[in-house]
């Protein structure tokens, strides 16, 4: 399969769009195409991933018994790319899906199995992400 992120450091970015009570969104964004969409925690009690470069390198998702990539953001621990559609399931992980939508009346992203796997599908061992918008 292709590699949708390259280890160039300047054309993989995580771009946040949004942030309101129910997180913050973003697009996972390769050479300007833009791939998936992405959930985070809205930071209240969870610090934002600071803008930057950031190595990514392949591990164990244990709670879900899978595996992603963890992406290594100095002073922080086991910040993970993982399924899931809602602020709710995330703890200072990036989810990974295809759309967004509201589950149960509640903003999130949808289709996070489909476009999680397909990220995982498209990636090598380790890549560079760089991290901008917002924050």
């Amino acid at each position: 399969s292709s590699r949708i992120f390259e280890d160039n450091g300047s054309q993989d970015h995580l771009i946040r769009i949004a942030l309101n009570q129910y997180g913050m969104y973003g697009v996972l964004v390769q050479k300007e195409i833009p791939f998936a969409v992405t959930l985070e925690p809205d930071g209240g009690d969870v610090k934002y991933i600071p803008s930057g470069i950031y190595e990514c390198r392949s591990t164990m998702y244990h709670k879900g018994g899978y595996p992603t990539f963890e992406i290594f953001v100095p002073g922080r621990d086991r910040i993970l790319f993982h399924k899931g559609n809602t602020e709710d399931d995330t703890r200072g992980c990036v989810l990974v899906g295809e759309e967004f939508g509201l589950i149960k009346g509640k903003p999130g992203i949808l289709q996070s199995g489909r476009g999680f796997t397909e990220f995982m599908d498209s990636v090598g061992d380790s890549f560079r992400l760089a991290v901008s918008g917002l924050v």
